[in-house]
């Protein structure tokens, strides 16, 4: 049997990078995956080639930011699956400024297309997770532990969402709902545009990855997001896991 066989999930931010990869891997693995991202026509190509691997999937466009709108998302799910055993936020979009010149916009930003659409998705799926005794996974980033320079919104917010992800956790466990954090360092279109912008940067960063090389979105995030959603991790909440080749081995 498939590690995710007939389980529902949500996948933000779907439509392209870590999420395509997340939600791929979850298709493989038997899941049936509701992909939400703000890009319609995008969406559909994944709707479409995610569907040719033999799942089903359903892509829903939401702009996150746009918070009176969240809940539909969960609505859809249980409509489309009637049950949720997943919820996966993956969805980001920040400005990388320096800190002084980070403006109260750019930092919005973050916080409105990472952290808020994170909680206010979990709490919406709450009731349902708790049905199905599922799982959340929450992304945040390595950036963080090494200070990146130029990342002080996208930090920030990622930061907040593994504070809320370990509350969650300690609250939760109770009701067997699990939640857990992946830090990726993966080949996605942000990961490869922050490469052409700030090379010296990135080439110290790849430096750092013990196994030096940087992570596929589907067979490296992917994979390590499926055993988190399978019931192989049945006995781990409250867990920040560094799929990032070993760049970051203490926190």
């Amino acid at each position: 049997m498939q590690a995710l066989e007939g389980k529902a999930a949500i996948v933000t931010g779907g439509a392209r990078g870590v999420a395509k990869g997340v939600a791929t891997a979850f298709v493989k693995a038997g899941a049936n995956v509701l992909i939400v991202d703000r890009e319609e026509e995008l969406g559909r190509a994944t709707e479409a080639e995610l569907r040719a691997l033999g799942g089903e999937v359903h892509f829903l466009q939401i702009d996150l930011a746009q918070r009176a709108q969240l809940a539909k998302i969960v609505e859809a799910a249980i409509g489309h699956f009637g049950k949720l055993d997943i919820l996966v936020n993956a969805a980001q979009a920040s400005r990388q400024l320096p800190l002084a010149e980070t403006s109260d916009e750019a930092m919005d930003i973050s916080f409105d297309t990472g952290f808020w659409p994170t909680f206010v998705l979990m709490r919406e799926a709450y009731p349902h997770l708790v049905e199905s005794k599922g799982s959340v996974i929450n992304f945040a980033t390595g950036a963080a532990f090494d200070a990146i320079p130029t990342q002080g919104s996208y930090c920030a917010a990622k930061e907040a969402i593994r504070a809320i992800s370990k509350v969650a956790a300690s609250e939760w466990g109770v009701d067997g709902v699990r939640v857990n954090i992946i830090c990726p360092f993966a080949n996605s279109p942000g990961v490869m545009a922050w490469k052409e912008w700030a090379p010296d940067d990135y080439n110290t960063q790849i430096s750092k990855v013990a196994l030096k090389r940087i992570g596929d979105c589907e067979k490296d995030i992917g994979s390590a997001a499926v055993f988190l959603a399978s019931d192989a991790a049945g006995y781990i909440t409250g867990q920040t896991l560094m799929v990032d080749g070993g760049q970051t081995k203490a926190f």
